[in-house]
């Protein structure tokens, strides 16, 4: 066909012609630094005692700017910004709402926090093979994940954590982090394949995988469309990534084995990216159809919180009981996502808050612990409360916390997860998530009575290590927790303002196709 050369073609239809406001630049700076960060730590490789430093420099300026976002879009609403200079849905989109830019805020807090204690905890070889780079790899994927506004990228985001947390579990190729390795590898490549399975009928359906596209015509095509089929898919996919009942058993398998500091960022972080891409896919985009398997939701999350923390109940390796407690967190954020209602997923994503810092912490106190007492056992841990009172006063607080008991960040999302299940009609949720907050509180004061108060039964043969550095990531880490537990206002708002934007996509539709531009 014949073209009119002296016809102008409107650029405006089709492409973004608008320079880019600096400002909207901190949409991608939650990626973009890690990734840059992480690059010039391999162009250091042989520099080594750099590394910490360096990877310290990038998560303290990807937090500052992730401050700046979530502080943007509490006061503007969702942030958008387009890759490519096409406009949505054939440009990538980048979109930060309440909801991803807290999350991402609070998951970076917990790896610079980690990043710091890794300075005692990751020896030159640790370093040589790549610590650092593989952490930011997996802090860029964390990130992108968040903020993402189109679902294959979200896979991509995936898959970047994935292979870059696998990096972190297998260094030190140890057989019992080889074999952990292994387990956590398959079954999360399975729920990633189908995840991308259904990624591939949702694009077949759609015509498009921008999620605000899809938000805006998923009405229209209810009707004709297998989006209940879809929804189960998403919900096995992402329940499996989240560690939820029953295919959670790959988390007990896996965390326990490599260095603490990566189980601290692998418990804090990882399957609340799971809990995330649930909330996004069925609460936003599918939200008749997780009415409908609102049921199926609620027992699995009053299964995995029960089940989890009688896991916890059974260990005697301080880590495998962590790993344990962190599944049953999971439940007890699916219990919101069960609910479906504003209460209920304001709880979810204020227990996310809570959850990730809070398990980190755990996690790193296990590594003090294993400092001073020389093993993870609390067949052989004892007596520490008298050589170290203030890592006694840590654990109490962090127990208290993870058992929902005041004045520590774990009793708000719970009330408010118990009173939406009672006003939506799941008393039996309710009394779940008060005996698992109970169970919780005989699983970690057993661990606190056997390794903290009871009387030391032998002297350690390894040599202590200083708890210096130890209690000051403690303190950093308490400083949130304590805050949320006693003044929760600024969390629940800004907690309630994620739920509206999942329950009323509007505002995030209207960011990524202002006046219509797209269709």
């Amino acid at each position: 066909m014949a073209v009119d050369p002296g016809k102008t073609v409107d650029m405006a239809r089709a492409m973004v012609m608008e320079p880019v406001a600096a400002a909207d630049w901190l949409v991608v700076a939650p990626v973009v630094i890690p990734l840059v960060f992480g690059a010039v730590i391999l162009m250091l490789r042989h520099e080594t005692k750099l590394h910490a430093w360096t990877a310290i420099a990038a998560l303290a300026a990807t937090l500052a700017a992730n401050i700046g976002l979530l502080a943007r879009v509490v006061e503007n609403g969702p942030l958008v910004m387009t890759m490519g200079r096409w406009l949505p849905p054939f440009g990538i989109s980048f979109a930060a709402d309440a909801l991803g830019a807290s999350l991402a805020l609070v998951a970076t807090l917990v790896a610079l926090v980690c990043a710091v204690y890794s300075i005692s905890d990751i020896g030159a070889i640790g370093r040589r093979y790549g610590f650092y780079p593989f952490m930011l790899l997996m802090m860029a994927g964390v990130g992108g994940a968040f903020l993402t506004g189109d679902v294959f990228n979200l896979y991509v985001w995936f898959e970047v954590f994935l292979i870059s947390s696998f990096g972190l579990l297998v260094l030190g190729s140890e057989h019992r982090q080889l074999d952990g390795a292994t387990k956590y590898a398959i079954l999360n490549l399975v729920a990633t394949t189908l995840f991308l399975t259904a990624t591939a009928f949702l694009y077949g359906i759609f015509g498009t995988l921008n999620m605000a596209d899809i938000a805006r015509k998923v009405d229209g095509l209810r009707d004709t469309a297998p989006l209940m089929t879809l929804g189960v898919m998403y919900l096995l996919a992402f329940g499996m990534k989240a560690a939820a009942f029953p295919v959670n058993f790959w988390l007990p398998a896996s965390y326990h084995t490599p260095r603490i500091v990566t189980a601290a960022l692998f418990g804090g972080i990882l399957t609340k990216v799971g809990v995330y891409a649930l909330l996004r896919t069925l609460v936003m985009l599918f939200p008749p159809e997780l009415e409908l398997l609102s049921g199926l939701i609620a027992w699995v999350a009053g299964l995995t919180m029960v089940i989890g923390i009688m896991g916890a109940l059974a260990q005697t390796d301080l880590r495998r009981a962590l790993g344990f407690v962190v599944i049953s967190g999971v439940g007890v954020m699916m219990a919101g996502l069960a609910l479906g209602t504003g209460e209920g997923l304001s709880g979810t994503i204020f227990y996310a808050f809570h959850s990730m810092i809070v398990m980190a912490a755990l996690y790193l106190l296990a590594g003090v612990m294993n400092g001073v007492g020389g093993s993870y056992s609390m067949r052989t841990l004892s007596g520490l409360y008298s050589a170290h009172p203030m890592l006694a006063a840590f654990a109490l607080l962090l127990m208290l916390a993870a058992a929902g008991l005041p004045p520590a960040s774990g009793l708000w999302p719970k009330v408010m997860l118990v009173r939406a299940s009672l006003d939506a009609g799941y008393p039996w949720l309710a009394f779940a998530i008060l005996a698992t907050g109970l169970l919780t509180t005989l699983a970690l004061g057993r661990i606190f009575i056997l390794t903290i108060w009871r009387p030391r039964a032998q002297e350690s043969l390894a040599a202590p290590v200083s708890p210096r550095l130890g209690y000051a990531v403690l303190g950093a880490l308490s400083l949130p927790i304590v805050l949320m537990g006693l003044y929760p206002d600024p969390f629940i708002r800004v907690a309630q303002l994620a739920a509206g934007g999942l329950l009323d996509a509007a505002p995030y539709i209207g960011a990524v196709y202002p006046e219509g531009a797209g269709q």
